[in-house]
């Protein structure tokens, strides 16, 4: 998370210590807010100038989330960040944490001061090792040096920070869910109303954001709202990190500016493996229904466009597909990870996510039956929106997206008992 000056400046070797963050201007801009002692509404009003919506996968615009808050009203309140990371294909945060926590510390700490926020939080998913000891390490060097802890920079302003260690469930990524974590609950959702800005961790006022977001903050307010929001499109500021993974040549995080055209983030990822054809992208993490290869070739990357196909940005985890894969072995694959995921709260979800696996395991297997389509199809419209989470959203689109675009492998799947790709092992064989 760097513009071009800074990343000609960046030690590669250790660019995670305080030392090389304060060498591009690390914290300069949480020490000039706490010196001036900057309005908070100033601040959100530039925040939501910059067009900066959630990274995290719903979205939703970071200003107007911060605003929910009353940061005059008494008692304490919290900003969490979720570094859970928890949806397949998704790989962008971790990265932050291992190569520049302390940007992600100072965007937490310019957002505490906005909602009056004495502690913060930022939950790790459990495997997440290395990146959880990088963070812990930053944290110890801000502390030492003064950004965090009692009376920061001699301003008053009172800020301390803790990384939480989760234990690998991917419904901690739900925002309540991980609340409930961190409290030593079971994680699971919580119903909204009220929501985390009105009863959050603790029961307390508590604004969660996603770590590219939190960290996108310090380079927004150095560079301005304006800038930021002119690098991307419309309703689509700024730029944007971009896992790209599947059959490419050059799988990794790039960070584009929003709005860049699918077909230059593919170039940058080395082009299709063994120069194999593009069958399939799914956009915005495995939960984002799929799109057809050539329709993807002529879409950009940013919220409307893959809204409009059908799909949706998410995470901006990229999975692409060439000609080689079998959409019913994907769909097994990415069926079985929902139903094993499923917190059991909500029937539709529990027992859902089981009928879609089990159903896709069966024509996968070489056992579907004629009316199994129509059965699949019955079951994905009937988990959405009637669950306490998106869980069950998630697991029901890939489902939807599938049969629309590809039902004539699942047929054929069905009727010859096996794969319609042949010949590269992707498939059944039977």
């Amino acid at each position: 998370m760097a513009n071009e000056v800074c990343f000609r400046t960046l030690d590669l070797d250790r660019p995670w210590l305080l030392e090389q963050y304060q060498s591009r201007g690390g914290y300069e801009v949480l020490s000039r807010i706490l010196k001036e002692q900057t309005p908070p509404s100033e601040i959100i009003e530039e925040v939501k100038k910059s067009g900066l919506r959630g990274r995290g996968g719903a979205g939703f615009p970071t200003g107007v989330k911060w605003g929910f808050i009353n940061r005059d009203a008494p008692g304490e309140k919290y900003i969490v960040c979720n570094s859970d990371e928890g949806e397949p294909g998704t790989f962008k945060d971790r990265d932050i944490l291992r190569y520049n926590p302390h940007q992600l510390i100072e965007g937490m700490a310019i957002a505490a001061y906005v909602i009056g926020a004495r502690r913060g939080y930022n939950y790790i998913r459990g495997e997440f090792w290395e990146p959880y000891e990088r963070f812990e390490a930053a944290l110890e060097e801000a502390r030492e040096a003064g950004f965090l802890g009692d009376d920061i920079l001699g301003s008053g302003f009172d800020f301390e920070l803790h990384a939480h260690l989760g234990a690998g469930a991917y419904i901690c990524g739900e925002e309540t869910a991980l609340l409930e974590s961190i409290e030593g609950k079971k994680g699971q959702p919580r119903f909204k109303p009220p929501f985390p800005a009105q009863f959050g961790l603790y029961g307390r006022p508590t604004i969660i954001n996603n770590t590219e977001s939190l960290a996108s903050i310090p380079e927004i307010l150095r560079q301005g709202g304006d800038w930021f929001r002119e690098l991307g499109v419309e309703n689509s500021g700024g730029t944007k990190l971009f896992a790209v993974s599947g059959n490419v040549n050059n799988p990794g995080v790039f960070e584009v500016r929003m709005g860049m055209p699918f077909a230059e983030l593919l170039e940058l990822a080395g082009g299709m493996k063994e120069g194999r054809q593009l069958k399939a992208v799914i956009p915005g993490g495995s939960s984002a229904p799929v799109i057809p290869g050539a329709q993807m070739m002529d879409l950009t990357m940013d919220y409307d466009a893959i809204q409009k196909a059908g799909s949706m940005l998410g995470s901006g985890a990229v999975i692409v597909l060439d000609d080689s894969n079998c959409m019913v072995k994907v769909l097994e694959r990415m069926s079985y990870f929902y139903h094993e995921e499923s917190c059991g709260q909500c029937t539709p979800c529990r027992e859902g996510t089981g009928w879609l696996y089990r159903v896709v395991h069966r024509i996968e297997t070489g056992q579907g039956r004629p009316e199994d389509l129509d059965l699949l199809d019955d079951v994905a419209t009937k988990i959405p929106g009637r669950t306490i989470c998106a869980l069950g959203d998630a697991a029901a689109m890939p489902v939807s997206g599938m049969l629309r675009h590809f039902r004539d492998e699942f047929a054929y799947h069905v009727e010859h008992g096996r794969c319609m790709v042949g010949g590269n092992g992707n498939g059944n064989s039977n």
